[in-house]
């Protein structure tokens, strides 16, 4: 190993051999940069460039469901038959169900976990009667092993690899007010909307890493088999029904009128009026008059379905165009009083730029419709269908609808664990949605960075720096059942999304960023990855170790405190070359730009990489010019969450 040729026997040299032998407060190099232990062995099932293995294997869950919606009564009951196949290598002698209409029992762990008074409260979903086929053999009755927000069913004969077993479940309940929060009915200015989620027993998850990943409902989202569903909704005749995927029968549940509208807007870039506003009292806008009318829906390749209903929307919608030549639909769903331009009246129009923009940057809408709806279960979403909130106008509707329909790719398409690890989902898809708040119209409402959820509403890397500062503030790595409301949207949301945009624009760079995302998007569609598959595929595809980052910005809540302590010269010679000294004064660490001014006017911006501390606190960077050194910054364009900016500059100021 030899010593560098222009450092010898300078007294710059002596001096750095002294600075750098011993570490600044805060910082160790071999702890910032020690090897990291992803927590998830390389397998078969999945590899090591973060990719679905070569024998990667994933259930398989195919519903039918036939339910009633009693307005009157606040309830639901329904009949459904689970098609559930087997393509894991082991054999099955339970399968789980989530019944998360359970959280709502005064009993149940959800409401142990609120840590305060209950805010309502019903008795649950109730199992009228339930029978299991196995292989194709008899259809037997068992009797649901209920725990909380769990149903084991014990199966009549072992279920093997390549096997189906196929269940046969009656049960109703009752629909929660709007303490209900992801799903509930509650009363807008001329009726009740019913925004139905969680509203049959669903398969839950069976996986290479955990087996049964049966974690109690305990408001923390979902993780759900994929398959295709068939479901249809019998409601009131006066009311109109929106519903995840396609609506296979519109010729029995709309006018000719209608019909007619429908098809058009499946033709058309603008918004068309299916229902306006002012029809929405008009009998004439309904088929027939008294009884029920049945919707009949069909989604493909999705982990869920929901649906709203009431007598009061109005209903509008446009042609999306996707990737390829291909369409979808946009459609918003909203009661009169959120009519007008200013409100709902340009719902689809974002719901159509959302969806196109996220096709086109990340990957194309699968479904053949993306539906917003205005109604009392606000800010939530399912696949192809969202819940937002009456009131929402302006920017603040845009924003919360880009941000739920882009939660169609994480955790929708990308079928990643919202109960486990919600910084998968809330955080991807807060960081897509700020750049379709920059795209926009030309940025009508942009620039968002989440930061209207943080003090300040300025640079979110100043934002930051409260909550890395917070001895209390959890990792991002945290089970997402622990994270207390002061952290949820901060953590979860900002600071993750935020550490995407620093990876995609401080570390790596939008294009070997772009075609790693992409690839671990189009690798893991309607799978389900972990956090390791997700860190693995960013390092394999983007050439990157990237240990350092996520160590210090998701396995920990390091600060970062990169400071310029000083200027020297080769051989004491300014026509030599400056030599800048720059110095990690905390423990986390990112490649900055070094910015010099020179006596003679000239400037130089050098890009540090984040190796410039893997050996040392502190590095002098030969940064040439034949002058002195007049200033020198890092991070003079303020990218970089610094928690202290007073030393980042030489002569400090």
């Amino acid at each position: 190993m030899r010593t560098t040729r222009w450092l010898k026997g300078t007294a710059a040299a002596a001096a750095l051999v002294m600075l750098t032998g011993a570490s600044a407060p805060g910082y160790d190099p071999l702890e910032t940069f020690a090897p990291l232990d992803l927590g998830q062995p390389v397998n078969v099932y999945r590899s090591a460039n973060g990719m679905p293995g070569p024998q990667y294997w994933q259930n398989k869950a195919d519903y039918q469901i036939h339910a009633s919606l009693d307005p009157a009564a606040k309830t639901l009951s329904a009949t459904m038959q689970i098609t559930y196949t087997n393509n894991s290598p082991d054999t099955l002698e339970v399968l789980w169900l989530q019944v998360e209409q359970n959280l709502y029992k005064p009993d149940s762990r959800g409401y142990m976990s609120f840590g305060g008074p209950l805010r309502g409260q019903t008795d649950g979903m109730h199992f009228d009667s339930t029978a299991v086929s196995v292989a194709g053999g008899k259809s037997v009755a068992v009797t649901p092993l209920v725990s909380d927000t769990r149903a084991q069913l014990q199966l009549p004969a072992p279920l093997k690899h390549g096997e189906k077993a196929v269940v046969t479940i009656r049960y109703h309940f009752t629909i929660p007010g709007t303490f209900g929060g992801r799903m509930a009915w509650g009363t807008s200015r001329d009726g009740e909307i019913f925004d139905l989620a969680q509203w049959y027993p669903r398969m839950a998850v069976y996986d290479d890493i955990r087996g049964w990943d049966t974690a109690p409902y305990l408001a923390q989202e979902f993780y759900l088999e994929y398959g295709d569903f068939d479901y249809w909704v019998t409601v009131p005749s006066n009311m109109l029904v929106a519903g995840s995927g396609e609506l296979v029968n519109p010729q029995d549940v709309l006018t000719r009128t209608q019909l007619d509208r429908f098809e058009k807007a499946k033709q058309s870039d603008k918004t068309v009026m299916i229902r306006s506003p002012q029809e929405i009292a008009d009998p004439a806008t309904r088929p027939s008059q008294g009884g029920t009318l049945t919707w009949h829906y069909r989604m493909h390749d999705t982990r869920d379905v929901a649906f709203s209903a009431s007598s009061v929307f109005a209903w509008d919608a446009a042609r999306i165009n996707l990737p390829g030549g291909k369409t979808a639909l946009a459609e918003s769903f909203y009661p009169a009083e959120s009519q007008g331009n200013a409100r709902w009246g340009r719902s689809t129009e974002y719901m159509k730029d959302a969806v196109e923009n996220f096709s086109r940057r990340w990957y194309p809408y699968p479904w053949p419709a993306a539906i917003n709806i205005a109604g009392p279960a606000t800010g939530m979403e399912y696949p192809g269908i969202v819940f937002d909130g009456i009131d929402d106008a302006g920017k603040v509707l845009f924003w919360i609808s880009a941000h739920e329909i882009g939660h169609s790719w994480f955790p929708m398409i990308v079928g990643s664990n919202e109960r486990r690890d919600a910084w998968m989902d809330e955080g991807f898809n807060t960081f897509i949605d700020t750049y379709e708040s920059d795209d926009f119209n030309h940025g009508e409402y942009g620039p968002k960075r989440d930061s209207e959820y943080a003090p300040g509403g300025g640079n979110p890397v100043d934002e930051i720096l409260p909550l890395l500062a917070d001895p209390d503030a959890p990792p991002i790595i945290s089970r997402a059942d622990t994270i207390i409301e002061k952290y949820r949207h901060p953590m979860t949301y900002f600071k993750s999304a935020l550490g995407l945009r620093l990876l995609r624009e401080e570390i790596l760079g939008p294009e070997r960023f772009d075609h790693a995302f992409r690839r671990y998007i189009a690798a893991w569609a309607f799978k389900h990855p972990k956090p390791a598959d997700f860190f693995r595929a960013m390092e394999s595809d983007a050439g990157e170790d990237l240990s350092y980052w996520w160590r210090g910005w998701y396995f920990h809540n390091w600060q970062l405190d990169l400071a310029v302590t000083g200027v020297s010269y080769v051989h004491d010679d300014p026509k030599q070359g400056g030599l800048v000294t720059v110095a990690a004064k905390d423990k986390l660490v990112m490649p900055a730009t070094l910015r010099i001014t020179f006596a003679d006017g000239s400037t130089r911006d050098m890009r540090l990489p984040a190796e410039t501390w893997i050996r040392q606190a502190a590095t002098a960077v030969p940064v040439g010019g034949t002058s002195q050194v007049v200033s020198a910054v890092i991070d003079p364009d303020h990218h970089l969450p610094d928690k202290d900016r007073s030393n980042n500059a030489y002569p400090s100021k």
